[in-house]
């Protein structure tokens, strides 16, 4: 009979975190990293650190994405990311791990952090297909048109993701994003990466198309600067800027008068969020349209 020779332990496969940019896990091509502490201090992880060329070429795999994402049915939007809410609770032991980790909780606190995310991006996967019903509709007018109104997402949208919230307050700001048919570069918490890094595994491994969302770790800083001045990022959300830097970004990004929603002073991620986040990346398209003996052309703006 053969034993097994246990005079060495079996070494730990440490996991390897890699950005996610065009639906695929590069390194950051500087090849920088940093390292991941928990709460009390303890090495977790290295991180990649995101460049600003990293930046760049999120952008672009955000806006090659933007038309096919942008022109799919809000139907068809709420199922890819109710797809994301199912492989999220597949994997809940995992985010329970990391959430606890990245946050200093316990299990339970941890468990129920998640299962409230996973609610969140099933909240908002049910609004694709309500959200028109709701800002759009028609509009009365004087005079004999048909005049109606019709929410279109803005475009690419960096998002800032909060520091202190690394799972929860990162869902709720990046689902409504996406929900409406915008795509996403995201910079994920530059204290607490690992739990966006493994959404992004996540997301491709459902269906969400490569370039949709985008997720960078590193230095805030670093990332959102060149984020924000980037002229074919049409919007930025600075959740996750403190009050110096969101002023800063604030003014680069002035450059091409990008949408710009501000950091609150509180925000509390455990709320029922409503509409303002929905809302706040979408442009409203009008249409006028005669009646009666004016013929059948109409016009927009």
């Amino acid at each position: 009979m053969s034993t097994v020779d246990r005079t060495n332990e079996r070494l730990t496969v440490f996991k390897t975190y890699k950005l996610y940019v065009g639906g695929k896990f590069p390194r950051s091509e500087s090849g920088r990293v940093y390292e991941v502490t928990d709460s009390k201090g303890k090495w977790l992880a290295n991180a990649p650190q995101a460049s600003r060329k990293d930046a760049r070429d999120a952008v672009v795999a955000a806006r090659k994405a933007f038309g096919g994402w942008s022109g799919a049915t809000a139907y068809n939007r709420g199922q890819v990311l109710y797809r994301v809410a199912e492989m999220l609770e597949g994997r809940r032991d995992q985010f329970v791990r990391e959430v606890a980790d990245a946050e200093g909780l316990g299990k339970s606190k941890a468990a129920a952090v998640v299962d409230a995310t996973v609610d969140r991006w099933v909240w908002y996967a049910g609004w694709t297909d309500k959200i028109a019903q709701v800002v759009g509709g028609g509009n009365p007018v004087a005079g004999p048109f048909f005049n109606l109104s019709t929410p279109e997402p803005t475009g690419v949208v960096a998002v800032v993701a909060p520091q202190e919230s690394s799972f929860l307050g990162l869902v709720s700001v990046v689902a409504p994003v996406i929900a409406t048919g915008n795509t996403a570069v995201v910079v994920a918490s530059e204290k607490a990466p690992l739990p966006a890094l493994s959404l992004a595994e996540v997301l491709a491994t459902s269906d969400v198309p490569g370039g949709v969302v985008n997720v960078l770790s590193g230095r805030t800083a670093e990332i959102a600067a060149p984020l924000a001045a980037h002229q074919d990022v049409n919007a930025i959300d600075l959740a996750g800027a403190d009050e110096v830097l969101a002023k800063e970004l604030e003014i680069a990004a002035a450059d091409n008068l990008k949408r710009v929603l501000r950091p609150q002073p509180v925000d509390d991620w455990t709320a029922t969020p409503g509409l303002d986040r929905l809302t706040a990346f979408l442009e409203t398209k009008t249409v006028w349209h005669p009646t009666g003996s004016l013929g059948a052309s109409g016009s927009s703006y």
